[in-house]
């Protein structure tokens, strides 16, 4: 609970009122000393810590970071895709809160229990269907009256959408999305006890020039099994965690195979284009590198070491003498 501040004016009112005797300093006291009772409400139990609600929300920025990129190569259009919000509320709260008539996505996550709800507002969904039957995106709003078809193609596009969670999952736990259920009515929802306590993701996005909401839905048992996954001291671990010895070991092997460009560089010189043009046989043009200074031997273009010129077995060569130091 943060204390609150006083103005220097309020200050001076209490004082002024204690002198004046219109308060007492001792009820003041005894008013301070005593236990303030805050209202709970048990519809509203908060089942998830801060630090659980951020780790939710970093993998949910980069899903959306994945959405953008799907729909973008998808559609061929303009498409921004953010975080706008992760609050844990009853799901009762969730259904009151969404249109009467929306795009509803229902994925199984195996193996984790239970379903997660994906809301797509009705424009945003329309517009995805416009572009992809080849318009400009434009939404109209008759989500009642989805045709057959109409419902194939965007439960194809919502299909494949979902992988993507698969990725942005991976860092926590591995998953199976897979689409069960499409429906446009939020009251044929019974995917939780109505006080369920339910993470609600919110992405706000514009595709073209449509602009709404895309609300991840999901529920506390989809959650519970990897809670102790969602927290800083995991990811610390996780990022921290020793290399291993074997695949180091594969990996190293693998790169020592590799081939790479060697070229000894005998010397430089700079001269003009008139000079270029006017070079002929037998004309000498003068190197930078003085003859006892050691030559360079370069790999993959860059300098690594110095060497000197000669013969092995009668083939030209190099010996190396030194090896070039830099910041790499």
């Amino acid at each position: 609970m943060v204390d609150e501040v006083l103005s220097q004016n309020e200050i001076d009112a209490l004082l002024s009122a204690i002198t004046s005797g219109e308060m007492d300093a001792e009820e003041l006291k005894k008013e301070e000393n005593e236990k303030k009772v805050r209202v709970y409400d048990f519809k509203r139990a908060l089942r998830f810590s801060k630090d659980q609600i951020r780790s939710i929300s970093r993998i949910h920025e980069n899903y959306a970071r994945l959405l953008t990129t799907f729909f973008s190569a998808k559609l061929r259009t303009y498409v921004n895709i953010s975080v706008a919000s992760v609050d844990q509320i009853p799901f009762e709260e969730f259904i009151r809160s969404i249109p009467k008539m929306t795009v509803l996505n229902i994925y199984s996550v195996a193996p984790l229990e239970g379903n997660v709800l994906m809301e797509v507002n009705p424009n945003i969904a329309y517009g995805l269907l416009d572009l992809i039957l080849g318009g400009k995106g434009n939404s109209v709003n008759k989500i009642d009256n989805l045709t057959e078809i109409e419902t194939i193609l965007m439960s194809q596009l919502f299909e494949k959408a979902i992988y993507k969670l698969k990725e942005a999952w991976s860092t926590i736990v591995e998953i199976n999305p897979v689409l069960e259920e499409f429906e446009v009515n939020p009251q044929f929802l019974q995917m939780v006890s109505p006080n369920e306590t339910v993470v609600v993701v919110s992405l706000n996005t514009e595709i073209g020039g449509t602009s709404g909401m895309i609300n991840i839905c999901i529920p506390h048992i989809v959650l519970e099994p990897i809670i102790s996954k969602l927290s800083v001291h995991y990811w610390m671990q996780t990022n921290t965690k020793k290399r291993d010895p074997e695949a180091f070991e594969k990996l190293s092997k693998n790169i020592q195979h590799a081939q790479v460009e060697a070229k000894a560089i005998l010397g430089e010189a700079t001269i003009t284009i008139q000079e270029f043009i006017n070079l002929s046989k037998s004309d000498v043009i003068a190197l930078k590198n003085p003859i006892d200074h050691p030559l360079t031997l370069t790999i993959n273009n860059e300098p690594k070491f110095y060497i000197q010129p000669g013969k092995y077995n009668n083939n030209m060569s190099v010996q190396i003498l030194s090896e070039i130091k830099g910041e790499k």
